[in-house]
């Protein structure tokens, strides 16, 4: 009989879900054969034996690697902010964030094929990948990443591991520091409001004309209130226009900051774990019940 070696009980669990010392017993039982151990771990533990991969990952964390004019920012990530704290999974993430900025992937396809090695387990990112969700017992995911190489200077900012900017920018490298750790706290939604999305302005320019409607007011001044109301947040959306976090005189702007400081911001990439991503909200107490009515059943 082959010896069940940690590698093929790992590769199991990724697959199934299932305890680690139930893919043992079944490898064994299957003599091996990792397809027939899947096989009888379906029979024998049924939902319990899902697919991680099946589970929502909302937490995680993001990562940089910046090294001269050429960086990146990953978002990776895990189903429990615990895990996210894992040290082989920040490991993981920090080395994906290193072979974009080195290598330059078209997308994460492309990226999963890349050669990486660690925790024992490779020889690609999909492979580190698949390893890590069945040590750890959690499904994963490299969610995107955005890659800088134009030639400019960068500068980058990670509050914790839940947020990170990169600042693609010419001009005083503590000026651009400032700046990322501002977008950080201030969250704008484009740098100036000429490049604020045409679908978030449509949806302002609609809540707007809903609470101007219902002043009863004529329908000349309720469309000054309408543009008045888009304009204001314009300017709190976009980075050079919104009131810079660390100005004296709580007045000055970014770009009014930045100007003083002779730098020009030619982008940006904010990062915020879990954004956009909808987390599965568990009813215990229809859990519990399903539990009981089950049992009743047996």
């Amino acid at each position: 009989m082959p010896a069940i070696t940690a590698s093929m009980v790992a590769e199991l669990r990724a697959k199934t879900d299932a305890p680690m010392m139930e893919c043992k017993k079944a490898l064994t039982e299957a003599d091996g054969d990792l397809a027939r151990a899947e096989e009888i771990l379906r029979v024998k533990l049924g939902n319990k034996a899902g697919k991680a991969a099946s589970r929502v990952t909302a937490e995680g964390v993001v990562a940089a690697s910046v090294n001269g004019t050429t960086g990146a920012l990953v978002e990776v990530n895990c189903e429990t902010d615990f895990v996210s704290k894992n040290d082989a999974f920040l490991a993981f993430s920090k080395a994906v964030a290193d072979l974009v900025a080195q290598n330059n992937p078209s997308d994460i396809e492309t990226l999963n094929g890349y050669a990486l090695s660690m925790e024992g387990f490779g020889p690609t990112v999909e492979d580190v990948r698949k390893g890590l969700i069945g040590k750890i017992g959690e499904n994963m995911s490299i969610r995107r990443f955005k890659r800088y190489a134009g030639g400019s200077k960068l500068a980058y900012y990670l509050h914790g591991t839940r947020i990170g900017v990169v600042v693609e920018f010419d001009g005083d490298d503590v000026a651009a520091k400032d700046v990322a750790m501002h977008i950080a706290a201030m969250k704008p939604a484009a740098l100036s409001s000429a490049d604020v999305p045409a679908e978030l302005v449509e949806k302002e320019r609609k809540i707007a004309a809903e609470k101007a409607a219902e002043s009863g007011k004529p329908a000349d001044i309720v469309a000054k209130m309408v543009e008045g109301s888009v304009q204001k947040y314009l300017k709190e959306v976009s980075l050079l226009d919104q009131v810079f976090v660390k100005a004296a005189d709580g007045k000055q702007t970014v770009g009014q900051y930045l100007k003083g400081a002779s730098t020009t911001i030619k982008g940006f990439t904010l990062y915020v774990v879990g954004e956009g991503i909808e987390k599965k909200q568990d009813d215990f107490a229809a859990e519990v019940a399903a539990q009981v009515a089950a049992a009743k059943g047996q």
